[in-house]
């Protein structure tokens, strides 16, 4: 991959402020997400296939899974967004964390990654794009994941991710369809970094707790979500807690309840959301759940309950030692789908 360079110091950039919006508070809102694709979901199947694809469009799962005639199956993602953090390093190891982390959701584990990288040449520096792919190559690496070249482009605005190939036991997917009633919720990280990262991109103020939960793999919840059992996950991105969960419990025809009190938060983030620091994206999730949702608590709690987070935990269903309990499934009876209390 070929970059140019631009005459402004390293030093001197401010990541978040050359973005129109932040990590995976930038995806598309999750209704107009279904609008478009839901042209693809009834596309017909290659004619000689050499595997059958076995999570695809239908039920808005993580990662996109093919079996071979024997095995593993085959796990396939992709993923990247505006920067989240100023640091060029600390962004690609999010990114990459985030990338890897649909693979894990599918309770796979990563093998071969490509980069890809939009940047505007002529006005951040070739140094700063160099520090986001080392950043995106450690973590791949901490992960035992290959790094393969990618692709790259000149573009308005820095936009960094990556495309990942994975393996995974088609015998022991976890899959957002496979919840059921009964079982109760885990969530494996903190909720906050929305608000934690909006407040960076207005303020400048660091939050290193924020980058520490984006830049932990999801890798060792994920393999205590399959010890203990667990067949039913997401990642908690973009759509937030609520919009995820929104997600699953549709696809696996079952009901929610979450306590409210029982959500962990990161340090800082009641303080961000109290002084306004939230997400277009955040309020478009809330919107979207809004008509399936049933709220015994306050609208600022609703909020950090959709916080868009970028590199979040995984929403399992069924116990994981050493993770909170947040709720649980319930037998679906109609509208609405979630209850929070």
């Amino acid at each position: 991959m070929t970059v140019g360079a631009a005459s402004t110091p390293a030093a001197a950039v401010r990541l978040t402020q050359f973005a129109h919006g932040g990590g995976c508070a930038c995806k598309i809102p999750p209704g107009e997400l279904e609008q478009v694709v839901a042209g693809l979901r009834a596309g017909s199947a290659p004619r000689d296939p050499l595997g059958r694809l076995l999570v695809g469009l239908d039920t808005g799962d993580d990662a996109a899974v093919v079996t071979l005639d024997a095995g593993p199956a085959v796990v396939v993602t992709t993923d990247f967004f505006t920067p989240v953090v100023d640091d060029a390093y600390d962004w690609g190891r999010i990114a990459a964390s985030n990338a890897l982390s649909d693979v894990y959701a599918m309770g796979g584990r990563p093998l071969v990654a490509l980069n890809l990288l939009g940047w505007p040449r002529g006005r951040l520096p070739v140094e700063l794009a160099a520090r986001v792919l080392q950043g995106g190559l450690d973590v791949a690496h901490e992960a035992g994941c290959h790094v393969a070249g990618g692709h790259s482009i000149d573009d308005p605005e820095p936009k960094y991710g990556m495309a990942v190939t994975g393996l995974v036991d088609p015998d022991r997917l976890l899959r957002n369809d496979a919840a059921r009633a009964g079982l109760p919720l885990s969530l494996t990280k903190p909720l906050g970094i929305g608000v934690l990262n909006t407040r960076h991109k207005a303020t400048g103020e660091v939050f290193p707790q924020a980058v520490a939960a984006m830049t932990t793999l999801n890798r060792d919840a994920a393999a205590a979500a399959l010890a203990a059992g667990a067949v039913a996950a997401t990642d908690v991105t973009g759509f937030g807690l609520l919009g995820h969960l929104l997600q699953l419990t549709r696809a696996s025809g079952v009901g929610a309840v979450i306590d409210a009190s029982a959500v962990p938060y990161l340090e800082g983030a009641r303080e961000a959301l109290r002084d306004g620091h939230v997400s277009g994206g955040t309020r478009r999730n809330l919107d979207w759940v809004t008509p399936h949702l049933q709220s015994r608590v306050s609208v600022e709690e609703l909020l950090l309950l959709a916080d868009a987070q970028t590199s979040g935990g995984l929403l399992v269903a069924g116990e994981v030692p050493g993770y909170p309990v947040i709720g649980e499934l319930v037998v679906a009876s109609g509208h609405p789908r979630i209850t929070v209390r």
